[in-house]
């Protein structure tokens, strides 16, 4: 299908953010990492938020090592609960939402497939589910994954009209959401009361994130814990991009979405520019060129089935919403350890996102 250039002027993300200030937000799954980043960038730019998610699973958290103003509530909540979902959001009547409550995890997947398929396909049903009986308007972005293609191993960047799949749990509890979502919005949303897409965004790393089973927070405890790491797969490729790429993408969705919801509905890809993507061996290769080393060793055998190569086509997104990666693979393996390396310091987290935050909006 073919979209129309944006009318939106390119412009950093703070203008973006502007377009937020005293709008109600719902994010769900805000406790987590990248749900973290979203929260607190909304609300330092004058969003009104209100947070659903499980309590933090990771120690460090990097949601409760951050302060919020009073416009930020967060309810502490399972996303199957549907009738708690349910009357926590129809009493925000919220003009977005973002939804990003999951469980991410590959490896996790393997250990408990129930609560994967619970939380990521249940999930997602009942916001819908919410949505479709609410009475206000709202534009919803709904947040998948990268892996819902189905692959091949033919060393191909997946476009948005590629078959969608997933041979583990993960991957297959995120490709049923996108089937659902589409029914949804076909099925339901036609009278643009409530705008959804679907956003599939590359692997996510940046500041704060202290997750099990993942290349960069692992090489974080080894550089400032001193815990020797196991490296799965280190030729292994992945679409690599920081936290703010996709998150700049989703906000600008989501304005575009609102205003114009039968162009800009569907999925949309957010990952790394073609060619930067990189393998985990080349992640460490660049972590030791900007000095940060490291103890590891390779594990050659891996009991969980894991893509060997995985990238995304980004010319939808770059064509219709005038988005475009700012900061290739290796300036954001640096703004993230340098992030770390200020955590550790003793730096306030609010402060070292700003920074990261302002140092992106420059870059326009």
């Amino acid at each position: 299908m073919e979209f129309r250039q944006s009318r939106m002027e390119v412009m950093g993300i703070k203008n973006i953010l502007n377009k937020f200030k005293n709008k109600k937000i719902f994010i769900t799954g805000h406790t987590g990492f990248k749900g973290s980043w979203l929260t607190s960038i909304l609300d330092v730019n004058g969003a009104i938020t209100k947070g659903y998610s499980l309590e933090p699973n990771s120690t460090p958290s990097l949601y409760n090592k951050l302060n919020f103003s009073n416009n930020h509530s967060s309810v502490i909540a399972d996303i199957n609960d549907y009738d708690f979902l349910k009357s926590e959001i129809d009493d925000f009547e919220p003009e977005y939402i973002f939804h990003l409550a999951a469980q991410p995890l590959v490896i996790e997947s393997y250990k408990n497939p129930i609560r994967t398929f619970e939380t990521n396909f249940n999930g997602t049903l009942n916001l819908l589910e919410v949505l479709r009986e609410s009475k206000f308007q709202s534009t919803a972005i709904l947040i998948t994954t990268d892996k819902v293609y189905e692959n091949n191993e033919l060393n191909v960047a997946f476009a948005e009209e590629d078959r969608i799949g997933g041979k583990d749990p993960y991957s297959a509890s995120k490709a049923v959401c996108e089937i659902l979502i589409n029914s949804y919005n076909h099925s339901f949303f036609n009278d643009s009361r409530i705008k959804i897409a679907s956003v599939r965004a590359g692997n996510v790393i940046g500041g704060g994130d202290w997750s099990e089973n993942r290349l960069v927070p692992d090489i974080v405890k080894a550089l400032f814990e001193m815990i020797p790491i196991e490296i799965r797969n280190p030729s292994s490729t992945r679409p690599w991009q920081h936290v703010l790429e996709p998150l700049y993408g989703y906000l600008k969705l989501a304005i575009e979405l609102s205003n114009n919801p039968n162009t800009f509905s569907g999925s949309w890809n957010f990952g790394p520019n073609e060619g930067d993507v990189k393998s985990v061996k080349e992640i460490i290769d660049i972590s030791f060129k900007l000095g940060f080393k490291f103890n590891f060793k390779n594990i050659n055998k891996n009991k969980f089935n894991e893509s060997k190569y995985l990238a995304l086509n980004i010319e939808k997104a770059k064509k219709s919403l005038n988005w475009n990666p700012k900061w290739n693979s290796q300036v954001a393996i640096e703004k993230t350890l340098l992030w770390y390396k200020g955590f550790y310091a003793g730096e306030n987290p609010n402060n070292l996102i700003e920074k990261d935050l302002e140092n992106y909006n420059i870059n326009k």
